[in-house]
């Protein structure tokens, strides 16, 4: 846990608890606004079959980029998330959308 710790720049057990809910809140929340989400675009298992897996896992992804900003952001960790969310998006090829 103080690897972690100290590779996320975390200085209290308190704040590490915390990242760890929000992680857990978002990943529960991303999977369950991708049904309603997919109905809202027209997708359904009727229309796709069994393509529909495949297609609520990519719609997934970027529920879940942003919910995890915001709900990071309602618990107080919005710098955190913030520069995570950065990384990640700078890995995938998207740097050039935080040019400084």
């Amino acid at each position: 846990m103080n690897k972690l710790k100290q590779r996320w720049g975390i200085e209290t057990n308190f704040q590490f608890i915390i990242i760890l809910i929000v992680f857990a809140i978002t990943g529960s929340a991303s999977a369950w606004l991708s049904k309603p989400f997919c109905t809202w675009l027209g997708i359904t298992k009727d229309s796709l079959g069994y393509w529909i897996i495949p297609v609520r896992l990519i719609l997934i992804f970027p529920i879940y980029q942003v919910l995890l900003v915001c709900i990071g952001f309602i618990f107080g960790q919005f710098k955190f998330f913030w520069a995570l969310e950065k990384k990640m998006l700078k890995r995938l090829g998207l740097g050039f959308l935080f040019k400084s």
